[in-house]
């Protein structure tokens, strides 16, 4: 295992823009630092962001070009993270595909789950620039806004997180419903998923025309199935996904509690495998091979803690691979009540370490 230090800051920014970094690091070349940024980074942790929720609601910030590019831009001014992800939410297409959606405070409600035969097949397949144009000039501005020297990330549920909230029609521990559906009526769930499947390729393949240079795939539910169904199940439909996309742009998979499901996640086929604090980076690798890369993993309520443990703990993280094919991220969402200066010493620790093997060569004196 390579150690880690603090370099001058001129130094890593020296070479590569944020973009440049982020893409070499998706392909697993060489980078002089690690791009680091956090998922659900634009959110209620910062105050600016609690302003705006002050007068508008979640879903109006959402469907909002101006208020959901501001609030994307929010941790890149406050943080300096090395992209930016838009503001949205990954019940969208659910809404686009024919179900009412309410998002608020208390999480987010589909009134009208999708329980029957009937209920799949009036799920239709939408154009993303007209049922989520509002998301797509989002993202425009955003890119527009950042320039051509920063990564703007899109990003979707995968079809199975998806579809446990259109099944059970909000969170559900164990998510009893859909995995009801999913045994009894497995043919039709497969449909579900596929045209689920068929609607997120189509609305990433949208966003990338929007100008994102990354998308990811969350799939926060993936550890509720045992590997048999997920291989059955849910690989088949990401595989679909990442194929439709085809190389226009690194595709990222997160999957959450599914140390159990590495041998089938790392069939995806997805660029960058990501994953959260219970997995070992190191262990991913070995599953995983050289030529993918990882995101990860540090666990958010780490950022809790001590500045001492935060600034160890990502130093460890960074040590883990070596600085090879590895975007620094936590293993989850940030925490609503983290401490704004606890995520800039993540961020910033982040970016000033890199292994070794990176740093310029020094020449000796004779």
């Amino acid at each position: 295992m390579l150690s880690c230090s603090y370099i001058d800051m001129t130094y890593q920014a020296s070479a590569l823009t944020r973009k440049e970094l982020f893409l070499r690091a998706c392909r697993c070349e060489p980078v002089p630092r690690l791009p680091v940024w956090m998922m659900r980074q634009a959110g209620r942790y910062l105050p600016e962001y609690r302003e705006i929720r002050a007068k508008h609601s979640f879903l109006e910030v959402c469907k909002t070009p101006d208020l959901a590019v501001e609030v994307s831009l929010q941790p890149f001014r406050r943080l300096e993270v090395d992209a930016v992800i838009i503001f949205s939410d990954i019940l969208i297409p659910a809404e686009a595909m024919g179900l009412a959606l309410e998002l608020g405070d208390a999480g987010p409600n589909l009134p009208q789950p999708v329980r029957t035969e009937a209920d799949v097949r009036r799920l239709r397949t939408f154009d993303p620039e007209v049922e989520t144009g509002f998301l797509m000039e989002a993202l425009r501005r955003t890119v527009r806004e950042v320039g051509p020297d920063v990564p703007v990330l899109g990003f979707a549920a995968s079809p199975w997180t998806l579809a446990c909230y259109m099944v059970e029609g909000h969170a559900q521990e164990g998510f009893p419903t859909v995995k009801n559906f999913l045994y009894s009526e497995p043919k039709l769930f497969r449909e579900l998923l596929q045209r689920i499947a068929q609607s997120t390729t189509l609305y990433l393949k949208g966003q990338i025309k929007a100008g994102v240079a990354v998308v990811q795939l969350f799939d926060t539910w993936s550890g509720e199935l045992d590997l048999h169904d997920y291989s059955e199940f849910v690989l088949p439909a990401v595989q679909e996904i990442v194929s439709g996309l085809g190389t226009a742009v690194p595709v990222i998979y997160y999957t959450k509690a599914s140390h159990h499901l590495l041998p089938a996640v790392t069939r995806s086929g997805a660029n960058v495998l990501s994953v959260d604090w219970r997995v070992p980076l190191s262990e991913l690798r070995a599953l995983a091979g050289p030529r993918v890369a990882l995101q990860g993993n540090l666990d958010p309520a780490v950022l809790f803690g001590p500045q001492e443990k935060i600034r160890q703990a990502t130093l460890d993280i960074v040590s883990e691979l070596g600085g090879h094919g590895h975007i620094l991220n936590l293993g989850h969402g940030i925490l609503q009540n983290t401490p704004v200066e606890n995520a800039q010493l993540f961020i910033h620790t982040g970016q000033q370490a890199v292994p070794d093997e990176a740093r310029p060569a020094v020449q000796s004196r004779t």
